[in-house]
């Protein structure tokens, strides 16, 4: 069946006709077939550069062979037991070696999971209701965070989606992202904040970028004001290196959510932070946590050998850098908006100046960003279909598709 068709059929069975909401593309999504290394293969026959990479997790790019061996040799063992198994140390042992801030880890099945942990925990250890997000910062599709953006710092949350009591946002405010004052006047006012969660780097509507300083501003100020600093790293975490976020900028968070990368392309979510906070996590205490797919033996199976590959080949993420960094100077002599890069993450956005924040990200002009992804994926290049995602590279790509992705680039954007 094409992908029209598949579409109608599945618009009578499934919301939208659609898993998630980013997927919905008028006037119907692309199927597709297969895919490997750096290209999607279409159920309707066209190839497509692939700068999506499934929103993040593929840095080695689709069905790598590497990884794709070490999954078929954990099937022959079985691919879900209910018990531990000798990999949850293993990988645990990785992740706590990489992060100077996470003593502890505890394994969930996805990052939505692992920031509702995570906000849960805090609450737990401080014995404080309120916390602190970042206005455009996207933490999961749990209630507490899904918080009408600009609802104002001083005042209680707006739900942002039917179904969300507003009781539940109550205790959730934000703050503007570069913006240390708002946050510092907001815990003068407010004493009863447990932690304050952010993307170092916002990715879920950039890359929009800190300002120098900013991280290492917000470390002290929610350190003084005794608030946790949570940093969501599920995009970030080693997208930006091994480390992530926190290790590029030197910042040491009480508690990091991770996801994405570190289950090389199947589902997994992380938390994990002080061992003081995190031995309150039970069984070994009353901050309550569990799940039946946490720990999933392949999913870190295909972690352990993502992140293992990434120490081997470190040297992948200063190519990754080059790349995005030939394709922004090859984008010198545009002049209908602005290239924010950084590593790996890249966007074109249609305003005059890099977005500080979301607000200034809500000026971009939408509608161009339409037209030219249209024209991208005419031109054989598929990019996030949002104005508000950032796109990726990953080590699959090759001189030839830069070449190619930054062609399109040059021909649709002086269309």
């Amino acid at each position: 069946m094409k992908s029209s068709e598949l579409f109608e059929t599945a618009k009578t069975l499934m919301p939208g006709g659609v898993s998630s909401p980013v997927r919905a593309i008028r006037p119907y999504p692309f199927y597709t077939a297969h895919a490997s290394g750096s290209h999607l293969t279409t159920v309707d026959g066209p190839v497509f550069i692939d700068c999506c990479m499934a929103y993040g997790p593929l840095i080695l790019g689709h069905a790598h062979p590497h990884i794709r061996k070490a999954i078929e040799a954990q099937l022959e063992n079985g691919w879900l037991y209910g018990t531990p198994s000798p990999l949850e140390p293993a990988f645990a042992k990785m992740i706590t070696g990489d992060h100077a801030g996470m003593d502890m880890v505890r394994f969930v099945s996805s990052g939505s999971e692992a920031t509702m942990a995570a906000i849960r925990l805090a609450r737990g250890f401080t014995g404080k209701k309120d916390i602190v997000k970042i206005e455009g910062g996207f933490h999961g599709a749990h209630d507490a965070v899904l918080v009408k953006a600009g609802s104002g710092a001083t005042t209680m949350g707006v739900p942002d989606s039917a179904g969300v009591l507003a009781d539940l946002v109550a205790h959730t405010r934000q703050v503007p992202y570069n913006d240390v004052e708002a946050l510092e006047s907001l815990l003068m006012l407010h004493t009863d904040v447990a932690a304050l969660i952010i993307e170092p780097v916002l990715g879920n509507i950039g890359p929009i970028l800190p300002e120098d300083n900013y991280l290492q501003s917000i470390r002290e100020i929610t350190r003084a004001h005794d608030v946790l600093l949570i940093f969501d790293e599920v995009i970030t975490g080693y997208r930006l290196g091994i480390g992530g976020a926190q290790a590029m900028y030197g910042i040491k968070p009480d508690l990091t959510t991770l996801g994405k990368i570190i289950g090389g392309g199947l589902p997994i979510g992380a938390f994990g932070g002080r061992r003081e906070i995190m031995e309150l996590v039970a069984p070994q205490g009353p901050v309550y946590q569990a799940g039946t797919f946490s720990g999933n033996p392949l999913s870190l199976t295909a972690g352990i050998t993502t992140l293992q590959w990434l120490h081997d080949h470190r040297t992948l993420y200063r190519d990754l850098d080059e790349k995005t960094r030939a394709l922004e100077e090859s984008l010198d002599r545009a002049d209908n908006g602005s290239f924010v890069r950084l590593g790996s993450m890249f966007k074109w956005f249609f305003c005059s100046e890099p977005p500080k924040n979301y607000r200034e990200v809500k000026e971009c002009d939408t509608g161009s960003f339409g037209r030219f992804w249209k024209r991208m994926l005419d031109d054989g290049i598929f990019l996030p279909p949002s104005q508000f995602e950032t796109n990726f590279l990953s080590s699959a790509h090759s001189d030839k598709d830069l070449t190619t992705i930054a062609r399109a680039y040059t021909q649709c954007l002086s269309e």
